[in-house]
């Protein structure tokens, strides 16, 4: 009992101390930066202490991740600066023109994020010691310069990693490669909750994180941002300039600025004999990373990459023959991070003149976007632009002329009601990036995905004018106040969009049954295509209330439902019909584990737990072998590598089930496994053998690299051919434009369903060397095979990466709920 009063002594004294006197991370924590690894409770516990015993600090939560942790960013400034913060802000807005008025302000605004990828810990340790160097030595900078802290972008990542890495370490930490504490098991704390990457998420904002910081991010519009990250373990330091490409909007100021911070670091780092490289790598096209966004939001936007990673742990033996150790990796953030700011305070009044000048708009080609499309596809894409503050509004021109999307060449649409994104707004550079047909490429050579486009990711039609559309505000809304029709057969609703589908798989959890037609059909006057959904009195004659729970559920989705009077066709299908089928309320298995990716699992699970919010079971690779799959109706292979999990013997038991009724959906790699086995009607393309020179291969080795881009397709948009009468397509028409992520290529299935296919590939948008698109001649995209009474679902291209390919989303639900839906099960 003494020893616990001792300790409760020893803790309080050590609080009322901390709230008087500003402690260094070392004395606040009890161990120096770089000799532990640090949860973020107390990471949070750090930035509140320094904000409660600091004049230059506030400290300000932006939200929770799914794991309840906070999101939390600090502002640091001179005294009369954080006096006058509002002020500062709104003059910084007013000069890009966000916030009406005129002002001159000459104040630089850092904006330093740390951690987005959780295993990358090295940098949000370096933002504890950063915070204090600021307010302690270097005070001076702050007189003209705001800057805004993000310690951990990725809480519940960096939990993941440091809990994991504190249970395994030895004691003393344990250099060797192999050792457990450098081998991180699947899947890795990289990823958010939901095994998201959120350095892909910017643009996109899937993630709560992302959709919360760009509340904050809005406010602010800083000149500077730099995201903080590692790299392998062999690689030193990178810092900018960014590597090309550059997208074509990024400034001659952007772009020189970069060489000039590099130039500073490069200072600090030879005094110190630090290695580092500059100009390789992470190149500034694809617009949903920390450094490409900001970017095209007028700031310098760069990415710092340390030695590390997830392998490093407290100190590894590089291939070098040196120990790297986190206080090193943390130093040298903490050392670019000042650098950083120092030379955003230099140059403040420069910042602020150039930043003005990006927001002038005036030579953009294109002045106005103009899409047509149905409404939830139109308001899911006003949702987006929303989270970004990008204005829009809507215009009753009769006809708009320009470049037509959908036909990849000038054309016209009638635009009476069409949404228009005009570029004669302060964001208009963004919008150009986010909506432009191909973005330009000064090389083929980049760290991500070349393709894009919001109107193809969106499935609207689109125009891209070069006059600037009048629009209004707003849409009118249309209220939906659905009434019950007891005395009638059922409800009758369309199929058209993923709140569609939202509204039928709140039905099935509620234990509603629900058809859909196979065959377009009229009733009571109004026509209904394949897909639609029915409702009927029927099969539901068990449920209580079942008008009042039908018409609850469909008001809540904004659904219009259409009351059927009888179940008798005006024309076409009966709701007795054979071809108007129930839906299984499906029991769905997911895999996850070794062998899969991660990030496609996660997009999955996000998928149905957050927007389509139906149940599922995810069960790991490790004991996949010992599931009872008859429990289960549906399969879902992630993309993965499976050839060292699926052995002749676990694709026999696989065949076996889906006989009996069961359905595997493929996605991306996954169908690999299935290709060239018998039985499976799935065949590679293979491109004809390239005729080799006699004497060998003659290209230059510093050559090899850019004439290996012949072979990629690094995230295209082509367009694909579609059988619309499938169920797997309702809700589609005849076109359908895919990202493709690679140059796999299939055969034609030759006895089961070609869905979704190219005869000869279509490229409209972003990179594809050229004999990649060779091997596409004939190719499949989505494809059927019928086995006994199952069936296997290839989906050669992945409709849910990143989560940001709305369009693709519909096809996934079809292939789970739809496609061979030919036994119901009681």
């Amino acid at each position: 009992m003494k020893k616990l009063l001792i300790t409760l002594f020893v803790v309080t004294t050590a609080l009322t101390y901390s709230q008087n006197k500003l402690l260094s991370p070392a004395e606040f924590l009890g161990y120096e930066i770089g000799e532990q690894f640090t949860r973020h409770a107390d990471v949070v516990n750090y930035f509140s202490h320094v904000a409660n015993t600091s004049s230059m600090v506030t400290y300000h939560n932006y939200g929770k991740t799914n794991e309840r942790r906070p999101l939390t960013y600090a502002i640091v400034s001179s005294e009369e600066n954080l006096k006058n913060i509002e002020t500062i802000r709104q003059d910084h807005l007013k000069n890009t023109g966000i916030v009406a008025g005129t002002s001159s302000p000459e104040t630089a605004i850092v904006w330093l994020s740390y951690n987005v990828h959780g295993n990358e810990a090295s940098s949000t340790e370096a933002a504890m010691q950063t915070i204090y160097e600021l307010i302690t030595k270097k005070t001076d900078w702050l007189k003209n310069t705001v800057v805004i802290i993000d310690p951990c972008i990725n809480p519940d990542g960096r939990d993941r990693y440091a809990n994991w890495y504190n249970q395994v370490k030895a004691t003393p930490y344990n250099i060797d490669q192999n050792a457990t504490e450098h081998n991180e098991p699947w899947p890795g704390g990289r990823p958010n909750h939901y095994l998201f990457d959120l350095n892909r998420d910017w643009a996109w904002a899937t993630q709560v994180e992302s959709a919360q910081r760009l509340k904050i991010y809005n406010q602010w519009m800083p000149h500077i941002h730099v995201d903080f990250h590692e790299q392998g373990i062999n690689e030193p330091y990178y810092f900018a300039p960014a590597a090309e490409p550059f997208h074509e909007i990024i400034t001659p100021w952007q772009r020189d600025f970069q060489t000039q911070i590099g130039k500073n670091h490069a200072k600090y780092f030879d005094a110190e004999g630090w290695l580092f490289f500059t100009r390789e790598r992470f190149d500034l096209l694809y617009p949903s990373y920390g450094d490409t966004y900001p970017t095209f939001m007028g700031a310098i936007g760069m990415t710092y990459e340390q030695a590390g990673h997830g392998r490093a742990g407290l100190g590894i033996q590089t291939d070098e023959g040196y120990v790297l150790t986190l206080k090193d990796r943390a130093l040298h953030h903490t050392t670019t991070g000042l650098s950083t700011v120092e030379i955003s305070s230099k140059n403040a009044a420069k910042l602020n003149t150039e930043f003005k000048k990006f927001f002038d708009n005036s030579g953009l080609k294109y002045k106005s976007y103009v899409l047509k499309g149905e409404a939830d596809k139109i308001n899911a894409l006003t949702n987006l632009l929303d989270k970004h503050e990008i204005k829009y509004g809507f215009t009753n021109a009769s006809k708009v002329s320009g470049f037509n999307f959908r036909d990849n060449k000038s054309g016209s649409i009638n635009a009476n009601g069409a949404l228009v994104v005009s570029t004669n707004q302060p964001k208009g550079k963004m919008v150009k990036v986010l909506f432009e047909p191909d973005a330009k490429l000064s090389n083929p050579l980049t760290y991500d995905i070349t393709a894009w486009s919001i109107p193809h990711a969106y499935g609207l039609e689109a125009i891209a004018s070069t006059s600037l559309i009048p629009a209004n505000g707003n849409q009118k809304s249309n209220t939906i106040a659905n009434t019950s029709s007891p005395s009638g057969a059922g409800y009758i609703a369309k199929w058209n969009s993923l709140d569609d589908a939202a509204f039928m798989a709140d039905l099935l959890r509620n234990n509603i049954r629900v058809r859909f037609s196979e065959k377009d059909f009229s009733n009571n006057g109004d026509n209904f295509k394949k897909g639609s959904l029915i409702i009927t009195k029927s099969d539901n004659r068990r449920i209580k209330d079942y008008d009042k729970k039908v018409i609850e559920i469909a008001n809540k989705h904004k659904r219009k439902l259409y009351p059927a009077p009888t179940s008798f066709a005006s024309s076409g299908v009966d709701f007795g019909s054979p071809d108007v089928k129930l839906i299984n309320n499906q029991r769905i298995v997911v895999l996850k584990g070794n062998y899969v990716s991660s990030l496609s699992y996660g997009e999955i699970w996000h998928f149905f737990e957050q927007q389509l919010k139906f149940p599922i079971t995810s069960i790991d690779t490790d004991y996949f072998n010992n599931v009872d799959f008859s429990k289960y109706d549906v399969l879902i292979m992630p993309n993965g590598y499976y050839n060292g999990m699926i052995n002749e013997s676990t694709l026999k038991r696989l065949k076996e089930w889906v006989q009996k009724g069961g359905k595997v959906i493929a996605l991306a790699r996954a169908v690999g496994v299935f290709a060239d086995k018998e039985g499976f009607d799935l065949k590679k393309n293979k491109a004809d053998d390239k005729k080799k020179d006699s004497i060998g291969n003659r290209i230059p080795y510093d050559k090899r690299e850019r004439e290996s881009v012949k072979d990629f397709i690094t995230g295209s948009i082509f367009k694909t051919k579609i059988d619309p009468t499938h169920p797997m397509a309702f809700g589609y028409d005849d076109t359908y434009f895919t990202l493709k992520l690679g140059s796999s290529s299939y055969k034609l299935l030759e006895n089961g369903y070609n869905i979704a296919y190219m005869e000869s590939p279509e490229n409209v948008s972003g990179f594809s060397g050229a004999d990649a698109l060779k091997g596409l001649n004939n190719s499949l995209v989505f494809g059927e095979t019928r086995m006994g009474s199952g069936c296997i679902i290839y989906m050669v291209d992945n409709p849910m990466f990143r989560s940001f390919w709305e369009n693709g989303k519909l096809f996934f639900v079809n292939a789970v709920f739809f496609a061979n839906n030919n036994k119901f099960r009681l």
